[in-house]
């Protein structure tokens, strides 16, 4: 084995295979296996694959052969040698390999190799007992209740550290040799922090020996942070804090000098320089008032500065203590008194905000060049996971006793039981803790020295990677990116919950939705029927399912954001039905739980919008737009009309089709709603919404109409029904609210259908097409119907629904009356032949902006806008409240834009829009209206609008056009629009608008001067 071995055929080299198996220098790897075999009288029968399983197989070779020149030297050569061919013998291979620390150990003590065949078949992680053998090893009395060393000085401390690494060394073996190191993972930290806490048992027995009078002092030492919590690193500081009490006889001032110098004398058998290498760190600065305060206190001590001076990160740290060593009576008595403040620290004032912003600046205290390599404390690493369990353990175990437990994972395993974290969640974060954790011992191994960094050198990166049983460095980079990314998104979603905070600064009988305490709260917000509201939540919450779990989780702080809208008790109803409705929906409850602001959204619009509450219970699905901002925002004509054509393209029939375009007229009717509600919108964006919808509905449902009647008019040939079959091309006018682009939310559709003959029998196929547009947009479906008014087609109801171009020029020319070249005004081809549609405009712009408005005409507007006034009002409705027809109104206003595009539009082509506020603008800058004027008759149209969208959304039977007249009705809208207002002030406010709008009115539509008419 000296040299290269012959090959014959394709067999690869052995220097080939050794580089395949990882070793850097293959000759001097011979070399040294064949020195081994010569020593030990072992022969390697496939020295590549023996060397692939190591970490580091050249380093490991080196400690072997140190190793059996040690055993040579120490008389035990051969029994290490018999281990060679045995599992116990791979295992010692396996941290040679691995750590540099432990084979240097393993030299040093020869005699210790022989553990792992004295080990052979039985399991290191539980059955081994740290605290007897490091007793036993200084010579103290492993069931004596108070131990105290034999051995003491540096030979104690020596022995102690010795029998730790023994264990320590075995551990390895076992978390190295096993196929599934993530599995063994917990293990492993249990039995890390359990011999972290022997050997401080050990230290405090040897600490005992060598100061008389120890009886004085009774001292318990307890774990913080991972060693108190069992999960502990092979390298880590081991954070402590240490209580004493005065033993018989004892006072309090001797106990606490005594208590000093053991606790002192304990570290330092860890901690201080000795002929063997210390073990670890013990850091005592999680005590009160850190390195600042005494070293050691009396359980009454701690207890009266948790209680008046401890800040908020200290509660968070006592989640993980236990008492590891010392006076076990002691022991309990601290974590009796310090455990129950623990679950009471969240109802401190901003303790959510403060836990956030603590793990912020730790992040933002990393050095920028080690960020990306962080496995503790950088994005996607530990303390993302574990501040995100900690914080979500403090919160809701207030009220839930199952979350009281100190384990990362366990403390995982029961926010998943009790639903705070979704299942899949929950199995993500699990597996890429464990992941972490391994990467993380691998690495303190090598050296056994403490980091969190990952290698940022090659060597380092390949040593890692077969450490933790990946093939390559590239394997192993894209599972580092992959949990640091799963890692992170799942730390800000459940981290940064908004319902963390509101459920915290609730009181722990309102967190636990206590019956009476509830019914306190719900009476206190403004709950009109407490009893009801509380026998919902009652519905809601009873049981021992993950669904209850969730909803006790998410009620309290719902319970708030119902207060927050006009009606809570109907919120809270409309709450319950959706959730009964959806009881077998996996992504609603997560939804709401995991979502920054689903919740709170859903709570608003159920107590606010009777609209969008019937629009939701109809359509459940819509929630899930309430977690992203951009799902809110309105959708384009363009990008309505691809998914119009995608679905008429495929669709297998017209009933299929129809219902299909008429979902989405309502999907984005309810988008509409819900964004204005939620103040993402105003309501002149959401009427242009609305109206875009019903655009592309009808654009949809002419092609169809005229599909099924070419298909008909050839007796129902399938293949019949082509653009070249059609004796007519129609068009689509959009009039009124509709042509303008403010359609409200219940709004009808005026239109006017339009037509040019192709062939024979087109007037009766328009008339057929139209009929059919109307039937396919009002007939019964799942989907709700868009009623189509054509009342304002030449002749009225009198005339035919479908109008040739010609004869609709010839109308305008001969027989209409001013009030329809008003009407055509807000005219606005929305579907049908292009062609069409540019020629009907051209013909109608020659009647709605004439060259001279006649005194004729003009006077014919007047008096049909006055008869309006008086005819056309609901009886017993006071004019100054109805926000259409009343003065200042919408009607008022739309009038005067509509006489001034009259007698300038002609001039001003940019005066030519069908929209209202468009054309009050262009009026202004082309100065045909006062700024002042138009800003008076901006402010009124403007609020009316939001008003009727608000009653609207409000629901109910409500007349849109009708402002209440009781004050509690107004603030609810006032409430809708988000407006800051009381009922009264927004009352004030439409009177003192409407009244300015309407002087401009008079003034510029009447011709009216002050004090008579013109």
């Amino acid at each position: 084995m000296a040299g290269e071995r012959p090959s014959s055929g394709r067999e690869a080299s052995p220097t080939t295979m050794l580089r395949r198996a990882g070793v850097s220098e293959p000759t001097r790897a011979l070399a040294l296996v064949a020195e081994l075999e010569q020593a030990t009288s072992v022969t390697v029968p496939d020295v590549p694959r023996a060397l692939a399983a190591l970490a580091d197989p050249d380093a490991g070779l080196l400690v072997m052969m140190r190793l059996v020149t040690a055993a040579r030297e120490a008389g035990v050569l051969e029994q290490v040698a018999a281990l060679a061919a045995t599992r116990a013998g791979a295992k010692a291979a396996l941290v040679a390999g691995a750590s540099t620390a432990l084979g240097d150990f393993m030299v040093r003590h020869p005699h210790t190799v022989l553990d792992f065949g004295a080990w052979a078949g039985r399991d290191v992680c539980t059955e081994s007992h740290p605290r007897r053998e490091f007793l036993l090893a200084v010579g103290a009395n492993p069931d004596d209740a108070v131990p105290v060393a034999t051995l003491t000085g540096t030979p104690g401390i020596d022995a102690m550290r010795v029998a730790y690494r023994r264990m320590l060394m075995r551990l390895a073996g076992e978390d190295l040799f096993s196929p599934t190191p993530t599995e063994l993972m917990p293990a492993v930290g249990r039995l890390l922090a359990d011999m972290a806490g022997a050997a401080l048992e050990a230290g405090l027995a040897i600490a005992r020996a060598e100061n008389p009078g120890h009886e004085a002092a009774r001292l318990a030492i307890i774990g913080m942070g991972k060693c108190g919590a069992r999960e502990l690193n092979y390298v880590s500081d081991v954070d402590v804090i240490y209580v004493v009490e005065p033993g018989a006889g004892a006072s309090e001032a001797e106990a606490l000098a005594i208590g000093a110098r053991l606790a002192s004398r304990a570290a330092q058998a860890c901690s201080a320089p000795a002929t063997e290498l210390p073990l670890w760190q013990v850091d005592a600065n999680l005590r009160p008032e850190g390195k600042d305060g005494a070293l050691v206190r009396g359980v009454a001590s701690h207890l009266a500065y948790y209680e008046r001076w401890a800040q908020s990160w200290e509660f968070q740290a006592l989640l993980k203590a236990r008492p590891v060593a010392g006076d076990v009576e002691v022991g309990r008595r601290y974590m009796d008194a310090v455990w129950p403040l623990v679950w009471t620290a969240v109802e401190r004032e901003g303790f959510v905000e403060s836990a956030q912003a603590m793990r912020r600046r730790v992040e933002h205290h990393i050095p920028a060049a080690e960020s990306e390599r962080e496995l503790k404390l950088g994005p996607g690493g530990l303390r993302d996971v574990e501040f995100t369990i900690q914080l979500l353990q403090l919160v809701h175990g207030r009220s839930d006793e199952s979350l009281r437990v100190s384990g990362t994972l366990q403390a995982l395993a029961a926010l998943s039981a009790g639903g705070y974290v979704g299942r899949v969640q929950a199995d993500l974060l699990d597996a890429s803790y464990r992941q972490l954790r391994v990467w993380e011992h691998r690495l303190q191994l090598w050296r056994l020295r403490r980091t969190h960094l990952m290698p940022s050198d090659e060597e380092g990166l390949r040593r890692l990677a077969r450490a933790s049983g990946m093939a390559t460095v590239s394997a192993l980079e894209e599972a580092w990116a992959a949990v640091r990314r799963d890692v992170r998104a799942m730390h800000l979603e459940m981290f940064y919950r908004p319902i963390l905070g509101e459920v915290a600064r609730l009181s722990a009988d309102e967190a636990a939705l206590d019956d009476e305490a509830a019914r306190a709260r719900l009476s206190a917000v403004g709950f009109r029927d407490p009893e009801g509201a509380q026998r919902h939540i009652a519905a809601l919450t009873a049981g021992l399912s993950r669904r209850a779990a969730i909803q006790r989780q998410l009620l309290p702080a719902m319970i708030g954001w119902f207060a927050q809208g006009p009606d809570p008790d109907g919120g809270l109803l409309a709450f319950r039905q959706l959730s009964e409705q959806l009881e077998d929906a996996q992504w609603y409850l997560k939804l709401l739980r995991d979502s920054g602001t689903a919740a709170e959204r859903l709570a608003r619009l159920l107590s606010t919008s009777g609209f969008v509450t019937r629009a939701l219970l109809a359509s459940a699905q819509d929630i899930t737009w309430l977690d992203n901002d951009e799902d809110l925002q309105s959708r384009s004509v363009a990008r309505l009309s691809a998914e119009a054509e995608a679905i008429i393209s495929r669709a297998d029939d017209e009933i299929q089709c129809i219902t299909a375009l008429r979902g989405m007229r309502r999907r984005e009717v309810v988008r509409a709603a819900a964004a204005t509600v939620l103040g993402l919108i105003d309501s002149v964006s959401a009427a242009a919404s609305v109206t875009a919808a019903a655009d592309v509905l009808l654009a949809g449902a002419l092609r169809l109409a005229e599909h099924s009647v070419r298909r008909e008019r050839a007796g129902g040939d399938a293949s019949a029904g082509g653009e070249g079959d059609a004796p007519a091309v129609l068009a689509i006018v959009a009039m009124g609210r509709f042509g303008g682009q403010e359609m409200g939310y219940t709004s009808d559709a005026d239109v006017q259908f339009v037509y040019e003959a192709r062939g024979e029998g087109a007037h009766e196929y328009a008339q057929a097409v139209a009929a059919r547009v109307r039937d396919l947009l009002q007939r019964p479906n799942p989907q709700p119907a868009l009623a189509v008014d054509a009342d304002l087609r030449p002749e009225g109801k009198n005339g035919p629904l479908a109008r040739s171009l010609d004869s609709s020029a010839e109308y305008y020319r001969r027989w209409s009356d001013p009030w329809e070249a008003q009407a055509l005004l807000r005219a606005r081809p929305v579907a049908g032949d292009e062609a069409l549609c540019a020629a009907w405009v051209a013909l109608v712009d020659q009647v709605r902006y004439p060259e001279q408005l006649t005194p004729a005409a003009l006077k014919q507007m007047r008096t049909l806008k006055a008869r309006m006034e008086s005819e056309r009002l609901p009886r017993g409705v006071d004019p100054r409240r109805h926000l259409k027809l009343g003065p200042g109104g919408l009607s008022d206003v739309e009038w005067t834009v509509q006489l001034l595009q009259m007698r300038h539009g002609r001039q001003l082509p940019a005066l030519r829009t069908p929209q209202t506020l468009a054309a009050l603008d262009v009026a202004c800058t082309a100065e045909v209206l006062a700024e002042a004027d138009a800003e008076a008759l901006r402010a009124a149209w403007s609020l009316a609008t939001d008003l009727r969208g608000a009653i609207a959304l409000r629901g109910g039977s409500a007349d849109v056009d009708v402002l209440p007249r009781e004050m509690p009705q107004v603030r609810v809208l006032a409430e809708i629009m988000d407006s800051g207002e009381s009922g009264q002030e927004l009352d004030q406010r439409y009177a003192r608008l409407a009244r300015r709008a309407r002087a401009v009115v008079e003034r510029v539509f009447f011709g009216w001067e002050a004090g008579g008419a013109a």
